[in-house]
């Protein structure tokens, strides 16, 4: 067992990492002392395959359960979503002590964190990641949202959870995809701020493929220990924290330009990180080698590398300027200065966005 502690005064938290979590779900909620009405949103997909055992620990140790299940896929991750979650909040008469437990992936983890953080202008949250992109992201640092047909996750708060829990044994169950999708969040861990963490996934990446407990343990422990250390420092991105985009804005481009259909997260975000290093490597702030070598670990990980030959410069540059982060006209790129460090630009010129080869 591994524990992570997000240091934030009155809403710190424990991230607990171990296997055979998921069915202690209401030991843990019994240490917050929480209401004892319980809503608990999950997808379909993962209802079949873990719903029960949740259900039935909250249920043993006395919480009334009203269930929600979601339809897969991100384009559910809407305000009409976390509408009817509203609904079933209130016929279950959910008070601001009453938790609202997200048991899935990111997009069940971000619209059920969004409806905790607006139901009664506010309700616990508890977090049972089932993804590993979600384990080592999503679900910590307390960013919550919905999306819009103009952006994604245009509509949010930054709200954090009173616990996390990542059960190892749900990864069995992961797809390769969605496995490989998470890997590129923990890669980007590796080059925004350890050089020495990096190194340790180009030894260790065949183990973590294999889904060995013992090095996904590892790394999902070290993914959110850097994370709490930047949310520490800068909960609401105004500065640092704005590190943890890095290859999110062309990623998120990508999601939008193909509707959300061809690409998951994961996937998307690591061609943003190899066309982010490409794009350093042409200002002259990343060494070709670290370029390389971060293009090659992302490709030994079976993520893509290039971006979608149907997407043009023109395409990506509109999309830009429609993101979230933009601020006064100014777009913000997070750029590789070398494996481990990173520096974030607000006003890049517009003639160097230019990511098609």
């Amino acid at each position: 067992m591994r524990q992570v502690t997000v240091n934030l005064g009155l809403r710190s938290y424990p991230i607990w990492i171990g296997a055979g979590l998921m069915a202690r779900t209401g030991a843990y909620l019994d240490n917050l002392a929480v209401g004892r009405k319980v809503l608990l949103v999950t997808s379909h997909t993962v209802q079949k395959l873990y719903g029960a055992m949740a259900e039935d620990s909250l249920r043993r140790h006395g919480y009334r359960v009203t269930l929600a299940v979601m339809p897969d896929g991100e384009e559910y991750k809407t305000l009409a979503t976390a509408e009817q979650l509203y609904d079933l909040a209130f016929a279950a008469e959910l008070d601001r002590r009453c938790p609202v437990i997200a048991l899935g992936g990111g997009v069940v983890g971000d619209v059920a964190g969004f409806v905790a953080a607006t139901y009664l202008r506010g309700v616990p949250l508890v977090q049972v990641p089932t993804t590993l992109l979600a384990q080592v992201d999503s679900s910590v640092g307390g960013k919550v949202a919905v999306n819009h047909p103009k952006g994604k996750n245009i509509i949010g708060a930054f709200y954090q959870p009173r616990l996390v829990l990542a059960d190892l044994d749900v990864l069995g169950s992961l797809p390769p995809r969605e496995l490989r999708g998470g890997l590129a969040e923990i890669i980007k861990y590796g080059v925004i701020w350890s050089r020495d963490f990096f190194s340790w996934l180009e030894i260790n990446l065949g183990r973590l493929l294999q889904l060995d407990q013992e090095s996904l343990a590892a790394a999902i422990e070290e993914s959110c220990r850097i994370k709490a250390q930047v949310v520490e420092q800068d909960e609401t991105e105004q500065g640092l924290r704005a590190i943890l985009n890095y290859g999110h804005t062309v990623g998120h481009a990508i999601e939008a330009l193909t509707g959300y259909r061809r690409f998951i997260h994961g996937e998307a975000v690591a061609v943003g990180m190899v066309a982010a290093a490409r794009l350093a490597q042409k200002k002259g702030l990343l060494a070709a080698d670290d370029c390389s070598r971060i293009k090659a670990l992302v490709a030994r990980a079976g993520l893509p590398v290039e971006l979608p030959s149907d997407i043009t410069a023109d395409d990506l540059k509109e999309f830009f300027y429609r993101d979230k982060k933009v601020v006064e006209g100014r777009l913000t790129f997070v750029l590789p200065a070398a494996i481990g460090q990173v520096d974030v630009f607000r006003d890049l010129p517009e003639e160097e966005l230019n990511f098609i080869e």
